[in-house]
């Protein structure tokens, strides 16, 4: 069984967030999955088409579950840790736009 990192607030699991994200190709895959998201859910608010949103994880998942698995050969965090997940997710998407994470 593996042991489970605990965490008191996101602030202290956003750095072990980023160093389960060593690998750029692993980091461009969730830019890919985090842009398409926001694409989804931008054309489901502006055409009122709500199944869109089924598409949403599909979208945000297999591109980071690809950079997990094969390029940087770990386990996703969401599967221990999934809301301080998704807000990292969003947050490294964040700082590869602003240069604080390298592409």
């Amino acid at each position: 069984m593996e042991n489970i990192k605990h965490f008191n607030s996101f602030a202290e699991f956003y750095p072990y967030y980023i160093s389960e994200h060593s690998n750029s190709t692993c980091r461009r895959l969730h830019f890919i999955g985090t842009t398409l998201v926001i694409f989804i859910l931008a054309m489901t608010l502006a055409k009122g088409a709500w199944l869109l949103l089924l598409a949403v994880p599909l979208a945000g998942y297999s591109f980071a579950w690809v950079g997990h698995f094969f390029f940087e050969k770990n386990r996703p965090a969401t599967f221990q840790h999934p809301l301080y997940s998704l807000f990292g997710d969003f947050v490294m998407y964040r700082d590869m736009i602003l240069g604080r994470v390298a592409f």
